[in-house]
């Protein structure tokens, strides 16, 4: 089987040579665009932010005659109204992870769920028509239906797997910026800042190289300025990050308020503590590369280098039998 047998029916293969160089050329140039464009992320957060202080103020004011309400009526809205899925029980635990994912508005909610539905429909439509309208590739009815198949269950979970890999970027980068934010906590609290003005200080001096803890601190900081029960805002903060570090910074923030023992002493704990934590990180990183290298090794580099070191004599051998 050659590679012609594996393209679709009246496509060469340079037609698909010019069309990679095609998506190539435009990849590149997409990319210097976005390199060279200036994104001023600050002003945006800074919205984001208002946004959400204004929505706190008015949960906190009107408490009784605050509804769930949809901002636009769009056909995503209308689809999930009519389904009623914002009140099933998988909305709390959709809403959980788009959190931990940086989405916490309810039109991601509704983008979720409205994707969610759609996508199987979708990839199984465009597999349907490629494999029994156009006859692309040339399948048993055995493959035909397990490729159909393998579209509709792959777009029911790409939903699942975007949340879940942006929800994993996000902890990481908070994770490895946490010990530094961790540092400038112990200043502010030795400086004699309450806890509020320090996440609102340490999350304006991050905002820059890490935005995502800075995010997490201005809207924390927020909570605490509004919510009645300081608890709640730190356990929000806990649950909106799900990381072993910053439990243990709002279990100890907690015991501080409640018993009034001296932060700045157990800021600095955490923050050496969160330090050996990335080290042992690095290290475990450091002593699995030997063992990832091994595949690529043995399959790149041993089978050259054994062309090259047994070839000639090979060959020679061979010229030596064939004048026997």
């Amino acid at each position: 089987m050659t590679l012609e047998d594996l393209l679709p029916a009246g496509v060469s293969i340079e037609n698909l040579l010019v069309a990679m160089s095609g998506i190539s050329v435009l990849i590149s140039v997409l990319a210097i665009w976005f390199s060279l464009l200036h994104r001023d992320v600050s002003s945006k957060r800074a919205k984001t932010i208002a946004d959400q202080r204004r929505s706190l103020r008015a949960s906190i004011m009107t408490p009784t005659r605050r509804e769930v309400r949809l901002p636009s009526l769009t056909m995503m809205h209308k689809v999930v109204d009519k389904l009623k899925l914002l009140r099933s029980a998988q909305a709390k635990k959709v809403g959980l992870k788009l959190m931990q994912a940086g989405w916490r508005s309810n039109d991601a909610v509704v983008r979720f769920f409205f994707f969610k539905l759609a996508l199987p429909f979708a990839f199984g439509g465009v597999s349907t028509f490629m494999l029994y309208g156009l006859e692309a590739y040339s399948l048993g009815p055995a493959g035909r239906v397990t490729a159909a198949l393998g579209a509709v269950i792959f777009g029911a979970y790409l939903p699942d797997i975007i949340v879940r890999n942006a929800a994993e970027k996000r902890r990481t980068a908070i994770r490895k910026s946490l010990p530094d934010a961790l540092d400038l906590m112990v200043i502010c609290s030795e400086a004699g800042l309450a806890l509020d003005a320090t996440l609102a200080r340490v999350a304006r001096e991050m905002e820059k190289t890490a935005p995502e803890l800075a995010d997490e601190f201005n809207l924390t900081a927020l909570e605490l300025g509004f919510l009645p029960d300081r608890r709640v805002a730190l356990q929000n903060l806990a649950l909106r990050t799900d990381i072993t570090v910053l439990r243990g910074m709002v279990g100890t923030l907690l015991q501080a308020e409640r018993y009034g023992t001296p932060l700045a002493h157990a800021l600095r704990v955490l923050s050496a503590e969160s330090r050996e934590e990335r080290a042992m990180r690095a290290e475990e990183k450091a002593a699995r590369l030997p063992a990832l290298l091994t595949v690529p090794m043995i399959v790149f580099i041993l089978p050259p280098l054994f062309i090259v070191l047994i070839g000639p004599a090979a060959l020679r051998t061979m010229d030596s039998f064939g004048k026997m």
